[in-house]
């Protein structure tokens, strides 16, 4: 028989059907590194959590919140507290006071519009970083102004790292202004309490980092407030604040303490009427609409 002749062996210069195959491949079938690494990053932020808290300062001076589309609660028609207390950095106001090093001054006002009620002072500068109330704060203090909230006083609890954050603090509401001509202090101190400063800021002694063990028991006292007919408001983003001082400050008569409402975006607008709402339906499970003047 016939020996199979042999198979020609291809020439060097001739590519073979698979080197021609990957050759003739359009470039755009081959992602680049940097293609690869956008489609990964896209898909794994997608897929975050958007609650997720990274750090206080970053969420203090984040404008967009995680809950931006949800409807906008009405406005309760009480009852209202008897005290809301707020606290100021990332809640109040936009920033951290820890991270500030000059104490402002008429100097470093930053004027503007004050929600259509006029110009006036709408953030203070302390070195390069502006103060500014978040929308929510000023919503709430321009109602408190036009006393929209029959018997409602107002205070701040902060546990400000340092005395000089606690300095900057002080500085920074005898400036801003809810109205034109009328500054966060005027209306809280001046009005409120009558030019008594009862706002419990800072850490040092008598105070602590811990508000449910020292700035509210003291509150309690020096306004004769019960915890159950308090609002508290806190970003708690270095410790659940909130959950703490529901736990600790309660009334032996019912039971209950302060309503609260955590800010982790600061306090918006939705957030206090969130609270006001909130507070309104605990206090009626409670007393019982009908007799809010009665047990007052």
């Amino acid at each position: 028989p016939r020996p199979p002749a042999p198979q020609a062996l291809p020439s060097p210069s001739a590519p073979s059907l698979e080197r021609r195959r990957y050759t003739a491949a359009p470039p755009t079938m081959i992602p680049s590194i940097y293609t690869r690494s956008a489609l990964l990053f896209a898909v794994a932020s997608a897929f975050q959590p958007r609650n997720l808290i990274i750090g206080r300062s970053s969420l203090a001076s984040r404008s967009i919140r995680s809950n931006s589309n949800r409807p906008r609660l009405q406005m309760t028609q009480g009852p209202f507290p008897e005290l809301t207390v707020f606290d100021l950095d990332a809640c109040f106001w936009d920033e951290e006071m820890y991270t500030l090093s000059k104490i402002p001054d008429e100097s470093n006002i930053v004027k503007g519009d004050l929600n259509g009620r006029g110009e006036g002072v709408i953030g203070v500068m302390s070195g390069r970083t502006r103060i500014s109330l978040h929308k929510g704060s000023l919503l709430a203090m321009q109602a408190h102004h036009d006393n929209k909230y029959p018997g409602m006083k107002v205070c701040f609890a902060s546990s400000a790292d340092t005395p000089l954050a606690e300095k900057i603090g002080r500085a920074s509401l005898k400036l801003l202004e809810v109205v034109p001509g009328v500054t966060v202090w005027d209306l809280v101190v001046g009005r409120d309490w009558d030019g008594e400063d009862i706002n419990q800021i800072g850490r040092q002694p008598p105070l602590s980092s811990n508000k449910s063990a020292t700035h509210f028991p003291i509150l309690r006292e020096l306004t004769r407030v019960r915890y159950d007919r308090m609002l508290f408001f806190d970003d708690c983003q270095w410790g659940d604040h909130c959950g703490q001082v529901e736990r600790a400050c309660k009334e032996s008569a019912t039971g209950k303490g302060p309503v609260t409402v955590r800010t982790p975006f600061g306090l918006g607008v939705d957030e206090w009427a969130e609270g006001l709402e909130k507070y309104a339906k605990t206090y009626q499970a409670v007393d019982g609409a009908d007799n809010y003047n009665i047990k007052k």
